[in-house]
């Protein structure tokens, strides 16, 4: 099983529906100041349902989306028929879908994501995100601390320590929010930080 996606399985259909209701522009909008100009290449790196794949994608960019599930990938696939999303299998840390000789990206997007890796995994995907991310490109990360949901395998994250990571790979960061309410039902125990990259 994909690192990450464990938990998943239990609720399929609950967890597409409640993520093609989210609204791109209350969930990131912290990240909407920072996005790229039009038909920039824009990567959703988790990209679940694929609600934020498809907004970015009628705001005019050119944008891939990763996910690991089958099923979420189909949903979205069908919910979003007539979107130019480029749909694939893979996840994070490797992102060994896009091959080796992938054209690099100007924003890359990780929501609801990071969690799910360990320290290690971290790790791994930072520098393989450095190697896709174009010169001065971004990379927006929500940081999720809080009781596990639907998704079973989670870690605790920091946001001082994710910086200094991918400070290591080159980046600096340029955006900071911590210690933010979940905008979902009955997650009171679940708070959120946003932090945007820049290489």
């Amino acid at each position: 099983m994909t690192a990450g996606i464990e938990g998943y399985e239990r609720n399929i259909s609950q967890f597409i529906e409640s993520c093609q209701a989210l609204d791109f522009e209350i969930v990131c909008k912290d990240f909407v100041e920072f996005l790229p100009l039009e038909k920039s290449s824009v990567l959703d790196v988790g990209s679940g349902a694929g609600q934020n794949a498809v907004a970015l994608d009628k705001l005019g960019f050119d944008v891939t989306a990763i996910e690991p599930m089958h099923d979420f990938r189909c949903a979205a696939q069908t919910t979003y028929e007539g979107a130019s999303v480029k749909w694939l299998a893979g996840s994070l840390p490797k992102l060994t879908c896009l091959g080796s000789g992938v054209e690099k990206f100007d924003f890359v997007l990780i929501e609801g994501v990071w969690h799910h890796l360990n320290e290690i995994e971290r790790e791994q995907a930072a520098a393989r995100i450095s190697r896709i991310v174009k010169p001065n490109g971004k990379v927006s990360i929500s940081l999720r601390n809080g009781p596990a949901g639907l998704g079973s395998r989670v870690y605790p994250t920091d946001t001082e320590r994710t910086i200094r990571l991918f400070e290591n790979h080159s980046f600096e960061c340029i955006f900071s929010l911590e210690n933010i309410d979940s905008i979902l039902p009955n997650k009171e125990g679940v708070k959120w930080s946003r932090i945007v990259l820049q290489k």
